[in-house]
């Protein structure tokens, strides 16, 4: 029997079947690699902000915000390679690709009290974050150096930026508000000292629209605290505002002379003035310097009191020194005063149209000086206030002074001067005093003495023997009237006879009163006589 050979044994296939259990992990794996590709695709750029200190700053929680909105987080913090400030890595969001140009702003919000006011006290609640400003440039960078405070100007605000030359800074500081008749419309966003160290350039800021009051004639004051003046004028208080009197501040204004004015330009650098007076004074014009000799106290006069010329504040002294005289040996006070003739307005203008004089030749300007000083141009000191007892320096015509030669070659130009009224006053009392010193008083007082003794004894004889016959007199005198009222009594006979006289009187009265006024009517019935038609 044959045997058939063996069969290969048939070869068995497995068919792959996916179970259930798996779609689910499959699909989580698939959503979050969707996850992680969109959250790949919306990733902005990282960035590398420096900070002196990590104060408020927490790796994963810090937030970047712009106008109060998320735009990024902190991913991490770590210490510079110096150890002297501290690194924040920062993960922007895909629309805030625009924060990562060069020129951007990054600083940390927290609650900060300045010259602005009180700002992040949201932080309290919420904690610190990150704010952030974009810049204009088209270069991108990664690395930043953080800002220690808020910029005083964010967000792209429309306005303009103008420059202050001051000697100092004052009380000034970033964020010091500035005003334009004591309304807030910008603030200081930096100031400098300048390169050569004599002076401080402060920058500003400006808000649109108020800018547009902003000109070339502008003239900016500080109106910092409160300024308390006290001259010959007497007390002046002026200040802007609480704010601009804790923490500093500015005010500008176009003087009313020259209020219309093209609008300044970007970065217009300013003069920054003291106070609003000397802001909105009128143009000064060509300085001229005086000298004045005063041989008397002078006590309460300081430098930068007003000089006036008819009563216009022309001037101010500049300075006050105690001379000596060697011929008088006497202290004189001199007194260097700077006047601007331009201040007198159409007065000067007039003047020097008819002199035809110009203010540029300094000879002609003493000549002009000392002619007015021969019609008697003289200085006073004059009170200004009797409250403050400050002086001020006043120049008048007196013609009846005498005359006084003026040395046209020295400089300064010496005017001469007067007595004030007070000492006007004590000079005539003191003449008065002198005048009563030499009156023979001893011998006035001895003869008033004897005047006295025989008035005494005068007196005492008419008490003695003339008042009491005087007073007899006076009592039969009042008996007499006793007797008179006894005999004119209503019901006497005297009285009524007394009354029958008195109407035969007035009856006589009447009569000739109309006899008189006939005969003014017919003067001719005195010849011919009255005729019998006529009426009684």
């Amino acid at each position: 029997m044959q045997q058939t050979p063996p069969q290969p044994a048939p070869i068995k296939t497995r068919r792959w079947n996916v179970s259930l259990v798996w779609i689910v992990p499959i699909v989580a794996l698939l959503v979050g690699a969707s996850l992680v590709v969109r959250n790949w695709m919306q990733e902005g750029p990282t960035l590398t902000i420096t900070f002196r200190t990590g104060e408020g700053l927490v790796a994963n929680k810090t937030e970047v915000r712009y106008r109060n909105l998320v735009i990024g987080q902190v991913t991490s913090i770590k210490l510079a390679e110096d150890k002297k400030s501290v690194k924040a890595t920062v993960r922007l969001s895909k629309e805030a690709e625009s924060f990562a140009s060069e020129d951007s702003q990054f600083w940390v919000v927290r609650p900060r009290i300045g010259a602005g006011g009180v700002t992040g006290l949201d932080t309290l609640l919420s904690g610190s974050f990150i704010g952030a400003d974009a810049g204009q440039s088209a270069r991108r960078a990664e690395h930043f150096t953080g800002l220690e405070s808020p910029p005083p100007i964010t967000y792209g605000e429309e306005g303009k930026r103008f420059l202050l030359s001051a000697p100092d800074l004052g009380s000034l500081d970033i964020g010091s508000p500035i005003y334009y008749r004591r309304i807030p419309v910008g603030q200081v966003i930096s100031y400098a000292l300048d390169a050569d160290g004599g002076s401080v350039t402060i920058e500003i800021f400006i808000r649109a629209p108020h800018d547009a009051y902003v000109t070339q004639n502008s003239r900016f004051w500080n109106a910092s605290g409160i300024d308390v003046t006290l001259d010959a004028k007497g007390i002046r208080v002026d200040t802007a505002s609480l704010a601009a009197m804790l923490a500093g501040g500015l005010a500008f204004r176009s003087p009313e002379y020259a209020a219309d004015g093209p609008p300044a330009a970007q970065g217009q650098r300013f003069e920054l003035f003291a106070d609003e007076q000397s802001a909105l004074a009128p143009p000064t014009g060509q300085a001229k310097f005086i000298r004045l000799r005063f041989d008397q106290a002078l006590r309460g006069l300081a430098v930068d009191a007003p000089v006036e010329f008819m009563g216009v504040e022309f001037g101010k002294v500049v300075a006050v020194k105690l001379d000596f005289d060697e011929q008088k040996q006497s202290f004189p006070v001199m007194v260097d005063a700077v006047v601007y003739p331009d201040r007198l307005g159409p007065a000067h203008a007039k003047m020097l149209k008819a002199l035809k004089h110009s203010p540029d030749d300094e000879m002609a300007t003493a000549r002009l000086i000392g002619n007015f000083v021969e019609h008697g141009l003289r200085a006073q000191a004059r009170s200004g206030n009797l409250l403050t007892g400050q002086l001020y320096i006043s120049l008048d015509f007196y013609p009846d002074e005498p005359a006084v030669a003026v040395d046209l070659s020295e400089r300064p130009i010496r005017i001469p001067t007067v007595p004030g009224d007070l000492e006007r006053v004590q000079e005539r009392f003191q003449r008065l005093v002198d005048k009563l010193s030499q009156l023979p008083l001893e011998s006035i007082v001895t003869n008033l003495d004897g005047n006295l003794n025989e008035l005494r004894q005068g007196l005492r004889f008419f008490n003695r023997q003339t008042l009491p016959g005087l007073q007899t007199t006076l009592e039969e005198l009042q008996q007499t009237l006793e007797s008179a009222n006894r005999t004119l009594a209503d019901d006497s006979p005297q009285r009524q006879q007394l009354n029958q006289a008195i109407t035969e009187l007035r009856r006589m009265s009447r009569s000739l009163r109309e006899l008189t006024d006939y005969l003014g009517r017919h003067p001719e019935s005195l010849i011919r006589g009255r005729p019998k038609s006529s009426e009684p």
